[in-house]
């Protein structure tokens, strides 16, 4: 989406979910290979300072970066990134992990230019066309992002987070019987996190059946906030210009911001 698409369920009106935020496997935006354990302050010092020494080091350059995306620093991990595909420009690698990050802070267009040149049409990467289709999603471009997705899928079949994203990149073109549809495809996987199953949640609330999305929600959160979220839903869904409301959540979403918000899911994610 991101995906968010950086998406659709943790835009949506800052739902409060605090929903288990736990990443699935190779999530687009992931720069390398994911920490082992999370980093502390030290860490990331020792790890700016040898960048500082030497910027032109490649691995010491993208372990920062990762550091930085960790940490919830993404607008400095782009910067960090921007130098290395500047220095390295036919780098795949440095390529895609720069335009996963942008798809992240928010820098759509610049994601896109990027993310083209990150894989070849011979030897494409599914987690490259997911990041693909979370920036089309959210330039508005939702047909093109689903071509990216379904050619994610393709390479990776019945990936959770790429079905999530296809699901909902339908919820942001109001296709919401198709949404449905995936995002039930994708809970089904058991690869599946909470996220996944929010998303869900959060298209059955808009089409109507908050029972449902609320017994969904409960499997991973206590009853009294899967209550609160869905009548924060219910407040959403009555206002008669929901789908503006939407967008712009979805938008505002996209932003970086220090820390995370706790949301319903996320649109557009840019995993995969």
């Amino acid at each position: 989406m991101n995906p968010a698409l950086r998406l659709l369920a943790a835009a949506l009106v800052a739902l409060a979910l605090g929903a288990c935020q736990t990443r699935a496997p190779e999530t687009t935006g992931s720069i390398g290979p994911a920490a082992r354990a999370p980093l502390d302050r030290a860490e990331v010092e020792a790890l700016a300072a040898r960048y500082r020494e030497n910027p032109n080091d490649l691995p010491g350059a993208m372990r920062y970066a990762q550091a930085l995306r960790a940490t919830d620093q993404r607008t400095q991990a782009a910067a960090v990134l921007q130098q290395a595909a500047l220095r390295n420009p036919r780098n795949q690698a440095v390529l895609g992990a720069y335009g996963k990050v942008l798809v992240e802070v928010g820098r759509f267009q610049e994601a896109q230019e990027v993310l083209q040149n990150a894989h070849t049409p011979s030897q494409p990467d599914w987690r490259i066309l997911s990041a693909q289709g979370s920036a089309a999603d959210q330039l508005g471009d939702h047909a093109r992002a689903q071509g990216f997705y379904e050619a994610a899928l393709k390479i990776r079949p019945e990936e959770p987070s790429i079905l999530s994203n296809l699901g909902l990149s339908y919820a942001l073109a109001r296709q919401l019987d198709q949404a449905e549809a995936v995002l039930r495809r994708a809970t089904q996987n058991p690869a599946a996190d909470a996220r996944v199953r929010a998303n869900l949640a959060l298209v059955l609330g808009l089409k109507g059946r908050f029972p449902e999305a609320e017994a969904l929600l409960r499997q991973d959160l206590p009853p009294a906030e899967a209550e609160a979220s869905v009548a924060s839903l219910r407040g959403l869904v009555a206002q008669p210009n929901r789908w503006k409301a939407i967008e712009a959540a979805d938008r505002a979403a996209s932003k970086p911001a220090a820390k995370p918000a706790a949301a319903l899911g996320s649109a557009a994610d840019p995993r995969g």
